[in-house]
């Protein structure tokens, strides 16, 4: 069974840094494109960053040219580099695999305060 854990989340002052990496079990994550969603409370969740299996990325215009998305395919894991954090970033934020149906994480917290 495939499952994903993403970890990295956390407390943050505004204008910080935080990694998250998300790990995934099974061996379809080098054939299938990655994603970050993020959902804020009372909010829908959207769509942050796409990597295809290619490399190629793509960010939500709120995150672009702050957060960049990555994979290591040797090692199944995703990442999401943030910086220049600001307090609307602030939300759950879930790995999400395009295989299939397309599986999520269970989420991880980030609180940017200002």
């Amino acid at each position: 069974q495939v499952q994903l854990v993403e970890s990295g989340g956390g407390l943050v002052q505004a204008g910080g840094s935080l990694r998250l990496s998300c790990v995934v079990s099974g061996s379809s994550f080098s054939i299938s494109a990655m994603a970050w969603y993020r959902q804020a409370p009372g909010k829908q969740r959207e769509l942050v960053a796409l990597i295809t299996t290619g490399g190629h990325e793509n960010c939500a215009d709120s995150v672009k040219g702050r957060f960049s998305i990555s994979r290591d395919n040797a090692k199944n894991t995703v990442y999401l580099q943030m910086n220049s954090l600001k307090p609307e970033d602030t939300a759950v934020y879930y790995c999400y695999q395009a295989q299939g149906r397309g599986l999520w994480g269970q989420g991880t917290q980030v609180t940017v305060s200002s």
